[in-house]
Parts: C-alpha cells; structure tokens; sequence
C-alpha cells in the first residue's frame, strides 16, 4: 500500500469530471460574474485597435473610414456586439442551456405590452430631454431643420439594431434578471449601472468619447447618466413584463434625441456641458422612479421559498 493509499484509507479518490473543472464549470457556478467579466474584456480587446489609431490615442498610424458619416460603425460597434451580446449568448448557454436560451430569447421578442409603454419610450424619454435642455439652455429653444425630422424616425431605427441589439441582450435580458433576484430591484439596478458606464470608459480615449479636447468631467456626467438611467430601464423592463424591446427603445430614444436633435434645439449648449444636462435630468427621473415604486421599480415580489440565482 502506497502512502497516498493509506491516506485515503485504500480507495481510489474520483478524479474531478470536465463537467466540474475548468472554465465551463467556472461560468455554471458564476454565471453572473463570467458575463461581468467577459463582457468587458472582450469588447475593450476589440476597442483596441480604435483606441490606438488616429481616431484615439494616436499610436497606430491608421484611422478608421468613415461609414454614413462617422468612424464608430467601424470601430466602435465590432466591439460592442462581441462583447455583450456574444457574452450573454455564450453564458447563458453554457449556464442554463436550452431552456435558457429559450428564456433569454423570449424576452427579445415580447414586443405585446399596453401601448402607453410605447409612448413612455418614444415620446416620453424625448420630451424629458427637450425639457432639461429646455432649463439648461435657460429656455433658448430653435426648431430643428425639417432634415433632422426627416431623419428622426430612420436614426431610431438604426438605433435599434445597432445600439441597442449590441447592448440590451447582454445588460437588461441576461444580467438584470439576474442581479434583481440575487440582489432585490434597486441595489441589483445600483450594482449593474456602474459595471454599464465602466463598460463605456476605454471609449473615452477616442473621438466616440470627445478625446483630445474632453476633460475628466466628460466620463463622470456620463456614469452619473449610466446609472440614473439604468434606474429608469429597470422600471419599464419590469413594468412591461421584462420586455426587452420597450427597454431597448428607451435606450436608444435617448441617443437617437442626442445625436439628432439636441445640437439643432439647444445649439448654446455645448457638448460636455449637454452631458452633464442629460446626467442631471437622467438623476431626476430616477429619483421620481425611485420614490413613486417605493424602491421596487415595478419589480413582482418574489414568492415564499424562491430561490436566488447564482453569483
């Protein structure tokens, strides 16, 4: 008998499964936390090379062609859609398999909700932007020109499959869920948005972000937007059913209004400080929330003996 057979009293210790080793068993028992890491990662790997050009930093000696007139469709969204996107699809398979896959893919579909959601998100969202530009631009308002209306509707749609396919599969369908039930609603909603604006940061050293000419208070106003905002999507995903379509359009109605109409509305506004406008009216609207669902967020209470989902 070997020394290591009378440690073990004789018997032959089981060898460890693929199945409960390496890295699938990592992201089976961590699912949460392997999007969280994976996302990042992979999104700023595929940022690099934007980062390094003539678009950001000016390391590498090549800049990213213009596509319908900006570098970002580029060099911008590869990234956002590997990251995500591609980090949910990949964890929730692995995690919870086909049924989850069914789950995650449902909520992308669940377009049948009352319709004023669909006026909260189309109407709604650009009516708060136009007010707080209205309070920071000390109600100096021009009409936009009839090619920006023109172009409104066409913007949100891109928006749509751009933005918001990239982003929302990944932070509302796959990760909200997920911290609401491990978390409660609102401190789940107050740990996903800083983790969606640090997602942004690499940004920052590009022209996506204003890079050379914005300053440090360009990143802040927008985290503090992340995370006011977030508050606002976690409400109409859980008020609408966790409909992702409604949540997505809340999103992008709010790029769509900032990159089409807001310097033709608010042109004394100049962009940093159009930020910090949005961050302020962003963490006003989140304070109502907040108060009005007495910290729910319209999230259903969990019923006795409910299970929470894994870290």
């Amino acid at each position: 008998m070997t020394i290591s057979d009378r440690v073990t009293g004789g018997a032959v210790p089981p060898r460890p499964s693929a199945a409960d080793s390496g890295l699938l068993a990592t992201v089976r028992r961590h699912p949460l936390l392997s999007f969280f890491v994976l996302a990042n990662a992979m999104s700023w790997l595929a940022w690099l090379p934007y980062i390094l050009s003539q678009n950001g930093l000016g390391v590498w000696d090549y800049r990213f062609p213009d596509l319908l007139g900006t570098s970002q469709l580029l060099g911008v969204l590869p990234g956002a859609y590997l990251g995500p996107i591609g980090s949910a699809l990949f964890v929730t398979a692995v995690a919870d398999g086909r049924p989850g896959l069914r789950r995650w893919l449902g909520r992308m579909w669940r377009w049948r909700v009352r319709w004023h959601w669909y006026a909260i998100a189309l109407l709604g969202v650009p009516a708060a932007m136009l007010a707080t530009g209205f309070v920071f631009s000390g109600g100096q308002v021009h009409a936009p020109s009839m090619m920006a209306i023109a172009a409104y509707v066409p913007a949100l749609l891109m928006q749509m499959v751009t933005t918001g396919l990239a982003e929302e599969p990944g932070w509302r369908d796959f990760a909200l869920p997920r911290v609401q039930r491990r978390f409660g609603p609102l401190a789940g909603t107050m740990i996903l948005g800083p983790i969606w604006a640090v997602w942004h940061m690499p940004l920052f050293l590009t022209d996506w972000g204003g890079w050379p000419e914005a300053d440090w208070t360009h990143p802040v106003a927008f985290a503090v937007f992340c995370v006011a905002f977030n508050v606002v999507m976690t409400w109409v995903f859980n008020r609408t059913g966790e409909s992702l379509p409604l949540a997505t359009l809340a999103h992008v109605s709010v790029n769509n209004f900032a990159s089409i109409l807001w310097a033709e509305m608010f042109p004394t506004i100049d962009w940093v400080r159009a930020m910090q406008a949005m961050a302020a009216g962003a963490v006003v609207a989140a304070v109502l929330v907040v108060w009005g669902t007495r910290g729910r967020l319209g999230y259903p209470p969990l019923g006795p003996g409910t299970a929470t989902t894994r870290f």
